[in-house]
């Protein structure tokens, strides 16, 4: 049996009396600005991963917006998930998802100042359509629906110091360049499959002060999400609240000639349609 979420819009926030709550957004999509200032319902019990989770007739103003989700048990990526990616970083088209990860303490908010250790060297971004797994599941066969265990679709930047994804300083392994604190913002909120039927048919674009670095649709991954998520399952239980990145679109700071990495007081911006934008300005440490 799916998933039948209680929202459609989902934010997390910090009130005027400092609790922190969850709100319904009415479905609207807010891309200027920030969400601060709004007045929500909010939902009453402990989060959307709970039974008890229902919305309540209380109504709060949001002073600060947190990630959507409060913790993460692990982050799984996805790499060279999307044609034109694969294509400017001249890599043959991967057979099966290429899968790394990113540990729960890079979790960030979605307007929050990122702090960059002073070794996290040739910083780049990767604006990504993320999707929070709502309930365990493993080894999922053709016949069942992947789409039935996720609780909804968010925004991400699955920030990466690609000097230590260099060969000689990774091994070809990817996770620990990915893994820095704080290097997966999400938000501004967790949209329901209901607000979200085909994540296929979505944009996604990414600015760096300003400057339009990506635009691509949804519809030019690789592998889609019901394929990620029965792949990855297998023989692994992917537990509830499992945050998976999808991939990137063409277009990150490393392929650009010359590179183009992030530098202090950068601001990445990463927009999906339906889902809102994420802000995160990089404040590298001295």
């Amino acid at each position: 049996m799916g998933i039948h979420s209680a929202f459609h819009r989902l934010v997390r926030f910090v009130d005027n009396e400092g609790q922190v709550n969850y709100g319904e957004l009415d479905r609207q999509v807010v891309t200027d600005g920030s969400l601060e200032g709004l007045v929500v319902s909010v939902y009453e019990g402990k989060g959307p991963l709970d039974s008890d989770f229902v919305l309540g007739s209380t109504k709060k103003a949001i002073a600060k917006v947190l990630s959507p989700v409060a913790s993460v048990p692990i982050f799984i990526g996805i790499g060279l998930n999307y044609r034109k990616h694969a294509e400017e970083a001249k890599f043959p088209m991967p057979q099966f998802p290429m899968i790394f990860n990113k540990p729960s303490a890079a979790l960030a908010g979605p307007y929050e100042d990122i702090q960059i250790h002073k070794e996290a060297k040739w910083l780049d971004y990767e604006g990504e359509l993320c999707v929070v797994i709502g309930k365990d599941c493993k080894n999922l066969s053709e016949s069942d629906d992947p789409l039935e265990y996720v609780l909804g679709y968010t925004a991400g930047n699955d920030l990466s110091a690609r000097w230590w994804q260099q060969p000689v300083q990774s091994g070809n392994q990817h996770g620990y360049a990915k893994s820095f604190d704080k290097f997966a913002p999400l938000g501004p909120v967790l949209c329901s499959r209901t607000c979200i039927p085909d994540p296929m048919k979505l944009t996604l674009t990414t600015w760096v002060n300003g400057e339009e670095r990506q635009s691509t649709g949804t519809d030019d991954l690789i592998f889609d999400i019901p394929t990620i998520i029965r792949h990855a399952s297998r023989g692994m239980t992917l537990q509830k609240g499992t945050v998976i990145m999808t991939g990137t679109p063409g277009g990150v700071g490393a392929f650009l000639k010359p590179p183009q990495w992030l530098a202090d007081d950068d601001l990445v911006e990463i927009e999906i349609s339906g889902i809102g934008k994420i802000k995160n300005r990089m404040k590298f440490e001295k």
